[in-house]
């Protein structure tokens, strides 16, 4: 069941702040999906191959599909003909992957690098030392068909304001700080249900809000 003025009110929030709101349908029907696409929603998010391959096989082909949960290298050549944005490569591997399958369709595809903010260990990312090698590496390999275009985090679960909004500063740091003439990190992807509210006063310009708009997961 859609919460259409939970929704609204997410959507709002965005709009002040010119802010991209990315819908989590993980778990949800089509039909949940279609609703809201026919309010206007483009951008939605899926964390499983499989779940996402038949999706779109059902639904219109203006969606922009983010994959934002940890995408396996063997599974990469499935979704990158259709994916608009993979939102958590979090290995030089895996970028590597991505660009040889977009090299063999000749297609550029966009990517955010995964950076570990959290206090939990079981989130996955980068740390700030392994950012600054795969932004060397990917420069010195020259990856011609994929697009680094920003940053994705995930902050810790806890209902401490404080300590998530020092982690998504720390992240909103790392992409002025890798941020160059030529390496636009455009994107900050923070913020979720619990925390979008503080994400966007930090500087997230993209949100994914699932349980918020979908209700719980099923």
């Amino acid at each position: 069941m859609i919460n259409i003025d939970g929704y609204q009110n997410v959507l709002k929030a965005c709009k002040e702040k010119n802010v991209t709101l990315v819908a989590v349908s993980k778990t949800k029907p089509v039909e949940d999906i279609i609703t809201l696409y026919n309010l206007g929603q483009k951008e939605f998010g899926e964390n499983y191959v499989q779940e996402l391959l038949e999706k779109y096989q059902q639904l219109p082909k203006d969606i922009h599909w983010h994959f934002i949960g940890h995408l396996q290298t063997n599974k990469v050549k499935q979704v990158v003909e259709f994916v608009y944005l993979i939102q958590g490569v979090d290995s030089l591997k895996l970028l590597k992957a991505i660009n040889k399958q977009s090299e063999k369709i000749n297609k550029i595809t966009n990517c955010l690098l995964q950076i570990h903010i959290a206090q939990e260990e079981t989130k996955f990312g980068l740390d700030e030392n392994e950012l600054n090698e795969i932004i060397g590496e990917f420069e010195n390999l020259k990856m011609k068909n994929v697009n680094i275009v920003g940053l994705m985090g995930m902050a810790s679960f806890t209902n401490d304001e404080n300590q998530i909004r020092k982690e998504f500063k720390y992240l909103k740091s790392l992409q002025q700080k890798f941020s160059t003439v030529n390496f636009q990190l455009s994107i900050l992807s923070m913020g979720m249900t619990a925390d979008y509210k503080v994400a966007i006063e930090e500087g997230s310009n993209m949100i994914r809000v699932g349980s918020l708009i979908f209700g719980s997961r099923n």
